[in-house]
Order: C-alpha cells, then structure tokens, then sequence
C-alpha cells in the first residue's frame, strides 16, 4: 500500500470538523483530496464508482439520506455527481446537531439550482492545491512564515542545497501527490496527459456542454504565456485570435468561467487597504493556474529551457511561490493577495491573516532584483493607511541564502520556507 505522505490542509480539515457537521474539500482533479479526506474518515462512498454508480442514483432519487448510513466521519467522494446528497447531508447536520459528521470532496462546481440550501453554518468549505515545496521534501523549512509574523529571531543558518537548475525542474515536475516521488520524465508525461484531459473532456463534465478542444487548447496556451501578469481577458481574447483561432468574449469569458470551476485557473485577487496618499489601487486580479506545472506543459518548456529563458522561468516561479505561500497561509487561517496601484508601486504577495496581522512579499529568481524589491516594499510599507503596521516585509527568491538585510527586508529562498 502506498504510504501516505503528510499533507498542511490535514490540520485545517481536522479543525474544521470540530467546528462543522461537514466539511466540503474542492480541488483539483489529482491533487489528493479523497485520500487526505480517508485518513480522517471512518466509513466512504464513491459516488464515481461505475459498478454502483445507478444504484446510489436511484437510491438518491427516492432516499438520498439512505447514503449517509454509516459511521462518522463519512466521506462522500466526488458528491457532485449526485446534487441531491447535498441537502441530504445538510439536513442531517441539522437534524443531529453535532460536529464531525461528513467529508465531502468534488472536483467541480456545481449548478446552484440544483440544490435548496447553501448549507451555511452547516457545511464548511476548503480550497485543496497540489502540493508545497514544503510537504513534497523540496523545502527544508529552515524559516517558518510564523516566526515572521511572531516576530520571532530568524536562524542565521538559512541556506538552500538546491540550485537554479534543481528549482526549474520542480517548476517544470509541479506539486502532483502521484508525481512527487516519480522521474521528471514520468511527471512531465503525467502532467501533459492532465493537461489534454482537461482540454479534451473535463469542460463537459461541469455542466455537460460540448465545448471546441481546440479553442480550449488555445485559450489555456494564452493564459500560460500571461501567467502571473494582470493581462485583461482582452489581451488573452487577441492572443487567441494571434494564433487563428476566433474566439469571442463571451466564449472566452464562459471557457474561463468553467475552468475555473474545475479549479484549474485560481487568480490571484487584490489587496485593498485604504492609502495615504491620492494613488487608487488596481483591482484587476493577477492570472495563475493551480500549479506552474500546467504553463510549463502549455508552454512546452523544459527546465533547461527556463534556464536560458530568464522571463518566462521568473514568471512560472512567481506562480510556483504562490501556490506556496497559499498552502502555508491557509496552514495559518490567511490569505494571499497581491497589490499594484496607479503611481506603479506593487508588491507580489500580501499575506493577511484572520487576526489582521499581514505581511508583504516581492517575488524574484536572482539576487540583482532584491535590492529594487526592497525599496518597493519600505515605501508600501510608508503608504499604506492600515491599523497594524506590516509583520514583515520580505523577498523571496531561488537564491541560496537567506538573511535579514540592514533595513529590516528578509531575504528567504523558497527552498528555505514553511508555514
């Protein structure tokens, strides 16, 4: 049996079911939902399990609370192949009014109308990515994103063992659970197979619409070429078409929307704080996939690629850093954002937590950039009109060490950081 590998939302699912009668885990497909979810369940159904699946159809049809027998935590896989366990599992909740009762993962959104109840105050839900430098042992964790908002002292000991070379390739690997311990090789296969998947038939399953293979094909390309920009659906509408493929906007907007609803796509939003000075904030929402792995994939590019292309490798570690910080802010009950504003002073990562307390991160692969991000950071530090002043302030690169610089701005290689 294949050992099970230590996730950070293990704790958070575990939270969660002390406080709710449920607990909804989405995701994306692949990225270890279901068998996180069993290592606190005690009984499961699969709703995708062909030998059974008209049964428990019919049985949700006259007596959907028939699923729910067994014992607790039950967990419900892919619950949105049959909607009406939702209210169902709601109504339950209600009924025995105690804590830890279900599990439910999905893969998909699914249509409201096809529910009666949200299930708020029921049913909690939390967001599951691929995996962390952190979890997947790529990370030595020699400075925890705790001790920065602890204020805690920083080990002078900070320093990463892998190269620029080593850190392409996670890039290119990504966060996969079924990929970490595979060859690059197998993981680039792996990936490219999710990639055509998702281009092919997992449009359909969300609302079972036929959508064109192609242009979902194109549009994705685009995405990937302006991941962790804030280019507008405009830009990505002209790129399509750049590569004689017509798209309209409200195609564009409806294929975003449905990715988005499979969790391939996850934006990152802005930040928001009240300035002192005249400057407004822009509020367009940064462009990431869930894993860099899928632009690496899109882009077809190879860890020797990014290497001898320096843009595009800082634009697919920008993502890759941010999937990070959002598996570690959650560990933490934050959030990540980002902060750009009309005078063109931005910052790549807010982290702000649900205690107020926030932090501000610029994202850069080599050493010649850190001296400019700093400056960036002190004066949104000088700008920003917000009760509690800033945790922290800190660059994160692919460098090899990690220090806090004369002017209070760390310095912390990725390989370096944990929750």
């Amino acid at each position: 049996m294949k050992k099970y590998i230590p996730r950070l939302i293990d704790k958070v699912l575990d939270e969660e079911l002390n406080a709710f009668g449920a607990v909804l885990i989405t995701g994306p497909k692949w990225c270890g939902k279901t068998t996180t979810a069993k290592q606190q369940a005690k009984s499961m159904i699969n709703f995708q399990d062909q030998d059974n699946k008209d049964s428990y159809l019919q049985t949700a049809m006259l007596r959907p609370s028939a699923l729910l027998v067994g014992d607790n935590p039950r967990l419900i896989d892919e619950w949105q192949t049959i909607p009406q366990i939702w209210d169902a599992v709601r109504q339950e909740v209600d009924n025995r009014g105690v804590e830890r009762l279900f599990i439910l993962t999905g893969s998909s959104h699914v249509d409201s109308s096809k529910i009666m109840h949200s299930g708020v105050g029921r049913i909690s839900r939390l967001r599951m990515r691929t995996m962390s430098l952190y979890e997947s042992g790529n990370s030595n964790g020699s400075i925890s994103l705790a001790s920065l908002f602890n204020d805690e002292v920083i080990n002078d000991n900070i320093v990463s063992n892998l190269t620029l070379e080593d850190i392409s390739k996670l890039v290119v690997k990504g966060g996969w659970p079924q990929s970490v311990n595979k060859s690059l090789e197998i993981a680039i296969r792996q990936n490219k197979s999710y990639v055509d998947l998702i281009a092919s038939e997992e449009m359909e399953t969300v609302d079972g619409k036929i959508r064109d293979s192609h242009k979902v094909f194109e549009l994705l390309k685009s995405i990937a070429r302006n991941t962790a920009t804030a280019a507008s659906d405009q830009t990505i509408l002209a790129d399509v078409k750049a590569n004689n493929e017509s798209m309209h906007i409200t195609t564009l907007n409806e294929y975003v929307k449905t990715l988005k609803e499979l969790y391939v796509i996850e934006d990152l939003p802005a930040w928001t704080p009240k300035l002192r000075s005249k400057a407004t904030i822009r509020t367009k929402h940064v462009r990431h996939f869930t894993d860099p792995a899928i632009s690496a994939v899109l882009l077809n590019a190879s860890p020797n690629d990014l290497i001898y292309d320096v843009e595009t490798f800082g634009l697919l570690f920008e993502s890759m850093v941010i999937r990070d910080l959002r598996v570690y802010s959650q560990y933490l009950s934050g959030e990540v954002f980002h902060y750009r504003d009309s005078d063109g002073l931005e910052a790549d990562a807010i982290i702000h937590l649900d205690d107020g307390r926030w932090g501000a991160f610029e994202i850069k692969l080599g050493s010649r950039q850190i001296d400019e991000a700093a400056k960036n950071l002190l004066k949104l530090k000088n700008k920003v009109n917000v009760k509690n002043e800033p945790s922290f302030l800190g660059v994160i690169t692919a460098t090899q060490f990690g220090y806090k610089r004369e002017d209070g701005v760390y310095v912390i290689p990725i390989t370096c950081l944990k929750p």
